[in-house]
């Protein structure tokens, strides 16, 4: 009991100290490591956990830096070279002037949109949860959207913040079949994924979209005219729908390309026995828009000083994204080293509440931990498994108390500077991820209410 107190405590220490450093813009990436790396080292010196590797060096000390190589390499098995990928793909989107065919393309169609921007925007969240389904990486499909939705929105009159913001809206809910949370919470609550998508996620998920469209239209428009007032440059420089394109127009095709092949030969459309990885399906559409510079210029030398850019935009994602994705990771994995978790858990149970209450405090704090992990794997996958003994203890099914801390996840990674998809996204358009992360917190209080509220009072 003493042992827990204790580690609570340097947990809270720590993570106020770093929220200062930031507050107070130190590097993020040194900050989250340093206060990770501590984290570990104190749960280790304290009894509380070793310092865990996959390959330990022999010394506690050297197992430390161990686990920075351990979290750069699976982060780059995972989602890391799919983000760099994609990152440098946008980067040639920008160089060969595709992008610019594509908002050439749309915004005569769309120029309806332009004496009601926020509809706009808003339209946006509902289209982009339907692709988040075919690509369930909350970063992917952010960086995809930049590239091909972005663009469209701040021609269309929307700022920059609040395109990003409703981007940043389309990963809200890891839901469908997908989802590696809700293949986790289904496994949980012994049902298929199929199953609780369909009977358990959706029911809640749909109301609960409609009530942040009208969160996120009214709030952006408020922080945009209070941004304004204050003399920011909130508007990117529109392109000029006159200016003669230096590109073909079938070039506005290929910023959708790598979309179209994850629709198309996604689980969901199934009408190829094909399934593309989201790293493949954008150097498919790399090789094949390389392709068609190639015939477009006939130049090989100037085409493949093209292609530079394409290395040059990997880079950025992997100075800006990635290093801050692995520190997040290392910071993250240190609160849970120090039982921050646990400790959480033990303390909601043992307040004596109803079992609606422990449920409705548990999403709280789910929602509270993404935010601070930067991830809603992480969050949930830490929470989840401890959940249905909890629930059979206090009599109500496993699915009740589960499905609304699942959700709540992802929604918390929304609203964090330092999740992979707002750094990801602001890192592309130029803009703060905590600015990004602050336009996002209004709306997200509202919309993890609502879903609480439409959870536990109607019983959906």
């Amino acid at each position: 009991m003493y042992m827990g107190a204790l580690s609570f405590i340097l947990c809270i220490a720590i993570i106020v100290g770093t929220a200062f450093l930031l507050y107070r813009k130190y590097n993020p990436q040194a900050v989250l490591i340093f206060s990770g790396l501590s984290m570990v080292a104190l749960a280790a010196s304290i009894g509380i956990s070793p310092v865990e590797v996959s390959k330990p060096t022999g010394t506690s000390i050297f197992d430390l830096i161990q686990i920075i190589e351990e979290r750069f390499i699976s982060n780059f098995t995972r989602a890391g070279l799919m983000i760099m990928v994609i990152g440098g793909y946008v980067a040639f989107m920008n160089k060969i002037q595709a992008t610019n065919a594509l908002v050439h393309i749309a915004i005569k169609p769309l120029a309806f949109f332009k004496k009601y921007p926020y509809i706009a925007s808003i339209a946006a969240i509902p289209i982009g949860q339907l692709l988040f389904m075919t690509t369930p990486s909350a970063a992917g499909i952010g960086l995809l959207l930049v590239a091909s939705v972005y663009p469209i929105l701040v021609n269309l009159g929307v700022s920059k913040l609040t395109a990003l913001s409703v981007i940043s809206a389309a990963t809200l809910f890891d839901q469908g079949p997908g989802s590696a949370n809700t293949a986790l919470a289904s496994q949980l609550v012994d049902m298929g994924a199929i199953e609780y998508f369909l009977k358990h996620q959706l029911p809640n998920v749909v109301p609960t979209t409609v009530i942040l469209m009208a969160v996120f239209y009214w709030n952006n428009k408020r922080c945009d005219k209070r941004d304004i007032a204050k003399g920011k440059q909130i508007f990117s420089e529109p392109m000029d729908e006159n200016q003669k394109l230096e590109v073909p127009k079938c070039f506005a095709l290929l910023p959708l390309l790598p979309l179209l092949l994850l629709i198309i030969f996604s689980d969901y459309i199934g009408l190829f026995h094909v399934k593309l990885s989201t790293t493949v399906a954008m150097l498919i559409s790399f090789i094949f828009s390389v392709i068609c510079i190639i015939v477009y210029k006939r130049n090989i030398k100037e085409v493949f000083s093209l292609i530079g850019s394409f290395w040059q935009g990997m880079g950025n994602v992997f100075a800006t994204v990635i290093t801050l994705i692995v520190a997040a990771e290392i910071f993250s994995g240190g609160l849970i080293s120090l039982g921050f978790i646990d400790s959480l858990v033990s303390g909601t149970t043992t307040l004596g509440f109803s079992g609606i209450a422990i449920s409705v405090l548990i999403t709280a704090i789910v929602f509270l931990a993404a935010m601070l992990m930067g991830s809603g794997n992480a969050a949930f996958f830490s929470f989840g498994p401890l959940m249905p003994g909890i629930a059979a203890k206090l009599g109500m099914p496993a699915v009740q108390m589960i499905l609304p801390m699942q959700l709540a996840a992802s929604m918390g990674r929304a609203t964090s500077p330092i999740a992979g998809v707002i750094v990801a996204i602001a890192g592309v358009a130029g803009v703060s991820p905590m600015d990004l992360a602050k336009r996002n917190l209004l709306p997200l209080i509202v919309g993890i209410s609502s879903l609480t509220i439409i959870h536990f009072v109607f019983g959906i």
